[in-house]
C-alpha cells in the first residue's frame, strides 16, 4: 500500500464524492418529476365553480384532482383533553410509560418501555372555501384515516416524571422495578386549518361533493397546507439535491485535479 503514489483514503473520498453526486443528482431527477406531475394536477376549491364542472363531466366525478380548503366538521368537533379552546376533526393521543429494572447480573438499573396505549378519535369533516359564508358547496373527505400525508398537528407534549410514593417503593422492592416517567403526546387536524387533497372528487347531491381514494393506483393524499405551499416545499427539496449534486461533484473534481497536478509535479521532479 505504501508503493502507491496517491493515499488510498484520497481515491476512496474522490470515489464516494462522484458516487454521491450521481445519487443526489438522480433524487433531483426524480423530485425534479413528481413537481412536473403535480403541477398537471387541476387544482379546484370547494365552490360553485367545481360543482359546474362535475355537473358537466360523465358519471358526476373527476378522476384525480387537488382540492384546496378549511377543514370544518359536518357536526360537533372533538376537544383537546389537553389545551382548553383547541378542537379538532382527527384525534391522537399516545401514553407511553418508561420503567426502570433492576439487572442484577449487571448490577445497574437499565430502563424499558412499559406500557403504550394509543387512542384515535375522528369525527365526519368537509372541505370548504374561506369564503363559505356566500356559498353551501362543501367537499366530504371520505375515509381519511386512509389517506397518506403527515396532517396532524401536535397540540400537546408532556413528560412526566413518577413520584416517589409508597407504591412505586414496594413495585421497586418486591419486582426490582420502578416506574421512571410517562410521556404524553396528542395530535390533532384542527378545525379551520387549511388542507388540500388529492383524489378523486364525486358530487353527492346539490352543492355537496365527496373526496375520496382514487382508482388506478394513485395515491390518496391529504396535506395541512395550501396548494403553493405544497409545490413550494418540492421545489426546495429539489433545489436541495440539486445544490448537494453540485457541490460533491465539485469537490470530487478538485480534489482529483489535485492529485493529478500533485503527480506531474512528481514526475517532473524526477525528470529533472
Amino acid at each position: 500500500m505504501s508503493d502507491l503514489p496517491v493515499n488510498p483514503l484520497v481515491l476512496i473520498g474522490i470515489g464516494s464524492s462522484f458516487a454521491f453526486s450521481g445519487l443526489f443528482y438522480h433524487l433531483y431527477k426524480e423530485k425534479k418529476r413528481e413537481l412536473k406531475a403535480l403541477k398537471e394536477i387541476p387544482v379546484f376549491r370547494p365552490d360553485e365553480d367545481l360543482v359546474r364542472v362535475l355537473n358537466a363531466t360523465p358519471h358526476r366525478r373527476l378522476q384525480y384532482v387537488a382540492v384546496e380548503g378549511q377543514v370544518q366538521a359536518d357536526g360537533e368537533p372533538l376537544t383537546s383533553q389537553f389545551i382548553p379552546r383547541c378542537y379538532g376533526v382527527i384525534q391522537k393521543i399516545v401514553t407511553v410509560e418508561h420503567w426502570k429494572y433492576w439487572d442484577s447480573s449487571a448490577a445497574k438499573w437499565n430502563t424499558r418501555i412499559g406500557c403504550k396505549k394509543e387512542s384515535n378519535n375522528s369525527v365526519p369533516f368537509s372541505l370548504i372555501s374561506p369564503d363559505a359564508y356566500i356559498s353551501d358547496a362543501s367537499v366530504r373527505v371520505h375515509n381519511p384515516l386512509e389517506a397518506s400525508g403527515c396532517f396532524l398537528e401536535r397540540v400537546y407534549y408532556k413528560i412526566r416524571n413518577a413520584e416517589e410514593d409508597l407504591v412505586n417503593s414496594l413495585l421497586q422492592t418486591v419486582g426490582g422495578e420502578k416506574p421512571v416517567s410517562k410521556e404524553e403526546t396528542e395530535e390533532m387536524l384542527r378545525v379551520e386549518t387549511t388542507m388540500t387533497g388529492f383524489g378523486e372528487v364525486v358530487l353527492e347531491r346539490g352543492q355537496v361533493m365527496r373526496l375520496q381514494a382514487p382508482k388506478g393506483g394513485r395515491k390518496y393524499i391529504l396535506v395541512p397546507t395550501d396548494h403553493n405551499s405544497f409545490l413550494d416545499s418540492h421545489r426546495s427539496s429539489a433545489a436541495m439535491w440539486k445544490a448537494l449534486s453540485a457541490f460533491t461533484g465539485i469537490t470530487g473534481t478538485v480534489v482529483l485535479a489535485c492529485v493529478i497536478r500533485s503527480l506531474m509535479d512528481k514526475r517532473d521532479e524526477r525528470s529533472n
